[in-house]
């Protein structure tokens, strides 16, 4: 088949270059000429494990490429997909829609034959109908073009898995409206429908609830542990066997209740925040009232860090040489969007510390955002004369640092692990003084 994928950042590359390996011609389409440059080059402009390879053999086989143009886009495909971003709105906890409007005010003007737009990002409900209703008074095609809604559900640093292999598609359409959307899409997957994966077709807006319900979940679910972190502190518990404990029910799973440093990223927060709104415009806030206080939660873990920091650097940042190990917002990527890390590394400069950060991807993305902290080269430079450590991202290499690493590095043996993520008995029986959030 052939497809274009409109937008080419992390979720729209990754569709492109996946779709291509599938078997299937695709052309992926971004107004930044710079970034169609690389990605065309074989350059995938952030950290992904896996795409670069997928990237390079689809574009080597002929079956992907990219260009700047509308027009080559309409002419190329009838099958059309929406990948681009919807930000939090500046001021507000809205999603920020004008990059897919831009899309479909730009896109729909030149569809003169039956087309099929199926969008991907992720957007308040009631989007995907205004949506089409725009595209059909727009294309000289008409009613012959389609809005359906095919949300994704990928995890930065397994991108390419989830998308190759989900553990659940949906597909939203438009039941006033019967199209071809189902049978394009049946066919555009059928390597993956073939693995018995669930293919779930449900109406636009439930489609679009899916995805920001299952953020919402999650989000809960990690404040959730990390509120009774608060409460294993104040009593002296340990955090992480109660999480086990836990985890053993099958009713609630162990995933996701790993008590830390909290979420961000470019997804979460902001999609919690946009539910909130849009429930709000709806009439139904009460509904979702209760992810104000997982927000709330969320954000109080990165001021509890900077606390416990001062508390092992004896009652004060002040000239405290502080290490802090890691910078995206989760392991094996570069995101630092809204990263727990880098904003706990900020605070801390901003009580008089003298931070020192360390990340495996994420450096040149941290510099741009926080030019002002000292960058460093590696964990041992980074932890050169610390004060204190700070584990903020629970990357492998991190996770596996055992106390005779840094005891000859730094200058006082303080350990803050704010992932939860080390062996604390070992680190404590090796002489350092560990601290972990809600580990007693």
């Amino acid at each position: 088949m052939r497809c274009t994928v409109f937008g080419t950042g992390y979720l729209g590359a990754t569709h492109a270059a996946c779709m291509a390996e599938l078997g299937h011609d695709v052309l992926g389409v971004d107004i930044d000429p710079g970034k169609v440059a690389k990605l065309s080059a074989g350059e995938v402009p952030f950290y992904e494990p896996g795409l670069a390879e997928v990237l390079r053999r689809n574009i080597e086989a002929g079956r992907l490429q990219f260009t700047t143009s509308y027009v080559e886009a309409a002419a190329f495909a009838d099958l059309h997909f929406l990948g681009v971003g919807t930000p939090q709105k500046k001021g507000e906890y809205g999603a920020d829609l004008r990059h897919v409007h831009s899309v479909i005010d730009t896109l729909a003007p030149l569809l003169d034959r039956p087309a099929v737009i199926v969008g991907k990002s992720t957007v308040p409900v009631g989007t995907a109908a205004e949506l089409g209703a725009r595209a059909r008074v727009l294309a000289p095609a008409g009613d012959a073009v389609e809005v359906a809604w095919n949300p994704e559900f990928l995890r930065e640093g397994f991108a390419v898995e989830d998308t190759l292999h989900p553990d659940r598609m949906v597909l939203g359409v438009d039941r006033d409206r019967p199209g071809s959307a189902e049978t394009q899409l049946r066919q555009l997957y059928a390597p993956l429908l073939a693995e018995d994966i669930p293919f779930l077709v449900t109406d636009l807006a439930t489609a679009e609830l899916v995805k920001v319900s299952a953020n919402a979940f999650l989000a809960t679910k990690i404040s959730f542990i990390n509120a009774i972190s608060e409460v294993c502190e104040a009593t002296g518990a340990d955090v992480t066997q109660l999480a086990d404990a836990l985890g053993y029910d099958a009713r609630i799973g162990r995933r996701f209740l790993n008590a830390g440093l909290g979420f961000g990223g470019g997804c979460l927060p902001k999609d919690i925040r946009a539910f909130m709104a849009r429930a709000g415009e709806l009439g139904a806030n009460q509904a979702l009232h209760f992810l104000r206080e997982v927000d709330s939660i969320n954000m109080r873990r990165r001021t509890r860090m900077v606390e416990l920091a001062a508390q092992v650097c004896g009652g004060s940042l002040l000239g405290a040489n502080v290490a802090v190990l890691g910078a995206a917002f989760k392991p094996e990527s570069d995101d630092v969007r809204d990263s727990p890390a880098l904003n706990v590394a900020g605070m801390m400069q901003l009580h008089g510390a003298v931070v020192s950060v360390y990340d495996p991807k994420a450096l040149d993305n941290s510099r741009r955002l926080f030019p002002t902290l000292n960058y460093a080269t590696s964990v041992a430079d980074a932890c050169e004369n610390a004060d204190a450590v700070l584990v903020l991202t629970e990357w492998a290499e991190f996770a596996a640092l055992k106390p005779d690493d840094l005891a000859g590095v730094v200058r006082a043996r303080v350990m803050v692990d704010g992932r939860n993520c080390l062996d604390a008995q070992q680190w404590r029986n090796a002489g350092w003084v560990y601290r972990g959030l809600g580990r007693g």
